[in-house]
């Protein structure tokens, strides 16, 4: 079954589910800068619109399209800004 889960007062909103994949969520952002914590190792692509990033250990902030992947390791914290509504897939491990 989908759990709905919802941040920074409703401007991130996904759907978690389990498949062959493992755990994933799929989800939205408004735009806004918004920083999250990870638990696992999570890989996280973006499906429409762009993300800017800054990962951990990193000084520089990239931009992430479509199809692109970024991988976050597990108990680290990483910072999104997002510009236009974008859409996104995150798969834990």
């Amino acid at each position: 079954m989908f759990k709905v889960n919802e941040y920074f007062d409703g401007k991130v909103k996904s759907l978690a589910f389990e498949n062959k994949e493992g755990a994933v969520t799929a989800g939205v952002m408004a735009p806004g800068e918004f920083e999250f914590g990870t638990s696992t190792v999570e890989y996280m692509t973006v499906i429409s619109g762009a993300m800017l990033v800054l990962l951990p250990h990193q000084t520089e902030w990239k931009t992430y399209k479509p199809y692109e992947t970024f991988i976050v390791e597990k108990d680290s914290k990483f910072k999104v800004k997002v510009m236009e509504q974008t859409a996104y897939k995150c798969v834990y491990k």
